[in-house]
């Protein structure tokens, strides 16, 4: 967590009555990683991949004109996410949800509509993650989300968010086109490198931020291949629940959860507790 100097009344500047520098905490602008974090975003990972299918096929857009318009709404609310002065539980995650669409969007885009291999759009977007971890790094000299606390990081954050979903997509239908496994065989894939990631870290000391990073990409491959299992005909392997039905239950529990957090607070970052990690 870093750090702003403000003035007290009465003293002169960046110096509290007693003299000294006076330091207050920023707030930090993303939540707590918990176990609601995880069950969250993996919710939002397969509404990200039923709601662009759902979207697709009743908007009557085309693929297209769905990503302008996601694309246009995801932009209203990451203005008012970057307008707000601390973590607010709807705002986030509804950010979250219209990132998962577009980033699914963008690749799918990419593949259906101009015909770029996936090959190639996964190694792009691990590329332009990559550069823009190198550059929030060599700009910020950290990739922690505990410090998520300036308009820059934030963007950061964002931006990398956001290819994460694309690359997760592009990757995801790679290893399931190419390696045949059907949906549940997928999902079940997925979810044993998470937990390969969540071993390396705390059996064998893998870097905490490395390992939320890695696990983030996992999460949206693991969440699409829940919703194409839902959703799809089971002639196509799926149970048949279809985009609506699929979309609308995940989104109710999402919202049930947010509500609760929003209420609760159970994933809004401890002032005390981040000021002695800083410390």
């Amino acid at each position: 967590m870093t750090y702003e100097l403000f003035e007290t009344p009465g003293a002169g500047p960046g110096t509290s009555a007693s003299g000294h520098p006076s330091r207050r905490p920023r707030r930090n602008k993303v939540p707590e990683v918990t176990a609601y974090f995880w069950i969250i975003k993996v919710l939002c990972t397969t509404v990200g991949e039923t709601a662009a299918d759902l979207l697709n096929e009743k908007a009557g857009l085309g693929l297209t004109g769905v990503s302008v318009l996601m694309s246009a709404l995801l932009a209203v609310v990451l203005v008012v996410q970057f307008r707000t002065t601390a973590y607010r539980a709807g705002v986030y995650w509804l950010a979250v949800a219209l990132i998962s669409v577009v980033g699914t969007l963008i690749s799918d885009n990419l593949t259906d509509n101009m015909g770029v291999p996936l090959e190639t759009t996964t190694s792009v977007f691990a590329v332009l993650l990559a550069v823009t971890f190198v550059v929030w790094y060599r700009r910020e000299r950290t990739l922690s989300i505990h410090s998520i606390d300036t308009t820059g990081r934030e963007a950061y954050y964002w931006l990398a968010v956001l290819f994460t979903f694309a690359l997760g997509t592009a990757g995801g239908d790679l290893v399931s086109e190419r390696m045949d496994l059907g949906y549940p065989l997928a999902a079940v894939l997925f979810a044993l490198a998470i937990a390969a990631v969540a071993i390396a870290h705390f059996a064998l000391g893998l870097d905490a931020v490395w390992s939320f990073w890695i696990a983030y990409v996992l999460t949206r491959p693991l969440g699409a291949s829940i919703g194409d299992y839902l959703s799809q005909p089971g002639g196509d392997g799926g149970l048949g629940l279809g985009t609506v039905v699929t979309s609308g239950l995940f989104l109710a529990v999402i919202l049930g959860l947010v509500v609760y957090l929003a209420v609760t607070r159970k994933d809004v970052t401890d002032p005390a507790r981040v000021t002695r990690r800083a410390a």
